[in-house]
């Protein structure tokens, strides 16, 4: 029996409720916060560089991206793909740029992948999208060195869906080289009996279909050469901690480059907002496993 069946309803709305778990600010202040800096980081983002906005990769209405590209690259040069988090209800690429100035410094292009997050689009439907917008950079940009993923909290839900793609259905072979999942879930059952299901309207089959705790096996057969990073805050929930910790060692038994990476003094936002600092552990991480390629 998985050990959060065992958890009163109270206890699972609060282990998958993030913020509430915050030492910096209480649960709404963590969230005002985070879309506060992301969307300012995101438009000095804007301000300094080359930025193809709001490219499609599809007809939907949430199926755009935003591209930085590095001023002072020739040649081939490698992407950097961020999926947003939100629990698959909330944000969007607009505040999704904040990243960029410390990789494009280093001629790492960025790009921000859009989707439809719910009501407006379904489980099936995000993982589609993420999947596809992958298959088109790899398609725009076929002279790319190296493609990296990077997916924060639902998005790295999505990203580790992404590694699962048995990519010859996207008539593309990404060159995806590194994954950095970033506090994410990894199993959606549980979250099926919390009330960040209501918009989602999942059931359990939609949920079993689409975990990536169930797919490790493709990955295993899609991303052999992809070195992958899941990451934890020091102040993730327990049973965040419990999904990174089960999901890295289920891909290292089946001896995939993985490892698991606990940030010290961080909690669900900031442990991604810091991406904008060039000396924060895990931008250094990032840029040290492209820049070593």
């Amino acid at each position: 029996m998985e050990s959060w069946r065992e958890l009163q309803k109270e206890e699972l709305e609060y282990q998958y409720s993030p913020s509430r778990w915050s030492p910096r600010m209480d649960k709404d202040a963590v969230i005002e916060a985070h879309v506060r800096l992301t969307s300012e980081g995101t438009k000095k983002s804007q301000s300094m560089t080359e930025t193809l906005l709001n490219v499609p990769y599809g007809a939907l209405e949430g199926e755009k991206m935003d591209i930085y590209l590095p001023l002072h690259s020739s040649g081939a040069f490698p992407f950097f793909i961020y999926v947003h988090g939100g629990y698959w209800q909330f944000l969007s690429k607009e505040e999704s740029g904040f990243m960029a100035p410390p990789l494009l410094r280093k001629g790492i292009a960025v790009v921000a992948l859009g989707y439809d997050i719910a009501p407006k689009g379904d489980m099936d439907l995000m993982v589609s999208q993420v999947r596809r917008g992958i298959a088109f950079v790899a398609r725009q940009y076929p002279c790319i060195s190296g493609l990296y993923l990077c997916g924060h909290s639902a998005g790295a839900h999505l990203v580790a869906m992404a590694l699962s793609t048995d990519w010859t259905d996207y008539g593309v072979k990404p060159e995806i080289k590194g994954a950095f999942l970033v506090s994410g879930v990894y199993d959606l059952l549980p979250i099926t009996h919390t009330y960040v299901n209501a918009p989602l309207c999942m059931s359990e089959e939609i949920a079993v279909r689409n975990s990536p705790m169930q797919h490790v096996r493709e990955v295993k057969s899609q991303a052999e050469t992809c070195r992958i990073v899941v990451v934890l805050a020091e102040h993730d929930t327990a049973e965040f901690c419990r999904q990174s910790q089960e999901y890295s060692q289920n891909l290292q038994a089946l001896g995939l480059n993985v490892c698991l990476r606990d940030i010290n003094g961080v909690d669900h936002f900031d442990v991604i907002e810091k991406l904008s600092q060039e000396d924060y552990v895990l931008t250094q991480i990032i840029l040290n496993m492209i820049l070593r390629e």
